[in-house]
């Protein structure tokens, strides 16, 4: 048994229609908890419409390779196509972090799969709604989520909106 923490992000059609259809299917594979939909502005260098995004927690008989495999089936269910590197998309799942049951992180720098996400630590709109589930979460390899998110630009934070809408 493994618990990983997923991102969810959407910015193509009924964004909030591919998350709630890929939270209701990570049901079956153990859902724990999930944060509430927030909107951001999109992340990198192409230009796009903002996204919605949501963190949730999972626990299941996957090892970090069957959650990265799991992710994936959940993009192609909602359509995702990989033509432009940080473009926009119907459904992004990336796996931030893996834990065994036993507490230890599993870490990894596989080009396939790194773990911890290498860019989470960075990145407003994994660390707020992370944070909004679990006050005491830390990343592995760069400490606790609180103080990640009050080291990011005050600008990054702010533009981490709740959505109200179909919560």
């Amino acid at each position: 048994m493994t618990r990983a923490v997923l991102s969810l992000g959407a910015n193509l059609g009924d964004r909030a229609g591919a998350l709630r259809t890929a939270v209701e299917a990570l049901r079956a594979d153990g859902l724990v908890a999930r944060s509430v939909l927030y909107e951001t502005p999109p992340w990198g260098p192409v230009e796009q419409p903002p996204y919605l995004n949501a963190v949730v927690f999972v626990r299941g008989d996957r090892d970090a390779a069957g959650w990265l495999a799991r992710a994936h089936e959940l993009e192609q269910a909602a359509g995702r196509t990989r033509e432009v590197r940080w473009g926009a998309r119907t459904l992004d799942v990336d796996v931030v972090t893996v834990t065994g049951d036993d507490g230890v992180p599993v870490l990894s720098d596989d080009p396939a799969l790194t773990l911890p996400h290498p860019r989470a630590h960075e990145r407003a709109f994994v660390l707020v709604p992370w944070l909004s589930l679990d006050p005491t979460a830390v990343l592995p390899g760069h400490g606790r989520v609180a103080d990640l998110v009050a080291a990011l630009p005050a600008e990054d934070v702010a533009a981490v909106v709740r959505w109200e809408h179909l919560q």
